[in-house]
């Protein structure tokens, strides 16, 4: 059995320090519903101020860069390691301060240059500017001129209208088979739930492996790889009768372990 990912990221701590103020400039009117914090963004398009395309920025084309604001934090998924710190705004800027990160090794070395590229360029001071469209963008310039372009797709909070529950689900390496009525193709996972305490170690004893017939959003599920998944658990209201009233979405995979299967005992001869 051999451990390729622990980043064990629960009750995380982000710090952080806000720049001073600088001149006084207009803010953009933006919507109610238009919000850093009521969208996830994700990577559309980055120049440098030359005009040209910042292609280190796009090493994974099929897992564009994604921000996601909160309160007075920010997440970055979709490099190599999940980071994440303060941010604060004033007028028409954005600041940003120190970040964090999960301590993953990436064997690719442009997904791995990723947080170099991604922290870099999210540092310091930066003008911002939404524009509401369908989907709506999300505009940041920095002090030397790149500019970063993100399209804004409603966070699950938004969509369910709830915060939801925060949750830990431990995948099996296998699918088992089930009704495709219940699960596309017939195959469903494995799961059983895990719990942490305060300083984030595994307490209890681990529950049986269940069949689990939704769809985890967000997971892409590897045969042979068993994991354990930070999950956000969204009760839908006014869900039809013949369909699930809770939905599932990836918040971030904590552990990840290669399961190779056993040799069966050779018979003696």
């Amino acid at each position: 059995m051999k451990r390729y990912l622990i980043a064990l990221l629960l009750p995380a701590c982000l710090v952080g320090c806000a720049g001073p103020d600088e001149a006084q400039t207009t803010k953009p009117a933006i919507p109610e519903n238009t919000s850093l914090t009521s969208h996830t963004w994700r990577l559309e398009d980055a120049r440098n101020a030359q005009g040209m395309r910042i292609s280190p920025l796009f090493a994974q084309t099929d897992r564009p860069v994604q921000i996601n604001f909160n309160d007075n934090r920010f997440n970055v998924s979709n490099t190599c390691n999940n980071m994440g710190g303060t941010y604060s705004l004033h007028e028409n800027r954005m600041t940003f301060g120190a970040m964090t990160s999960t301590k993953k090794m990436c064997a690719d070395s442009r997904i791995a240059a990723l947080d170099h590229e991604v922290s870099h360029r999210l540092s310091g001071i930066s003008t911002y500017r939404i524009t509401p469209a369908t989907p709506p963008t999300l505009t940041l310039t920095a002090s030397d001129g790149d500019i970063l372009m993100f399209s804004g797709g409603q966070t699950p909070a938004t969509r369910y209208g709830t915060e939801g529950e925060t949750i830990f689900l431990e995948v099996a390496p296998q699918t088992i088979p089930c009704s495709p009525s219940l699960a596309p193709g017939g195959q469903c996972l494995q799961i059983r739930q895990i719990h942490y305490d305060s300083k984030g170690l595994k307490t209890g004893t681990p529950e049986q492996w269940l069949p689990f017939y939704q769809h985890i959003e967000g997971h892409n599920f590897q045969l042979g790889i068993q994991q354990i998944l930070r999950v956000k658990r969204y009760r839908i209201m006014n869900a039809p009768a013949d369909a699930s009233d809770t939905a599932y979405v990836l918040d971030m995979v904590i552990e990840s372990q290669i399961i190779r299967p056993k040799k069966r005992a050779r018979t003696p001869r």
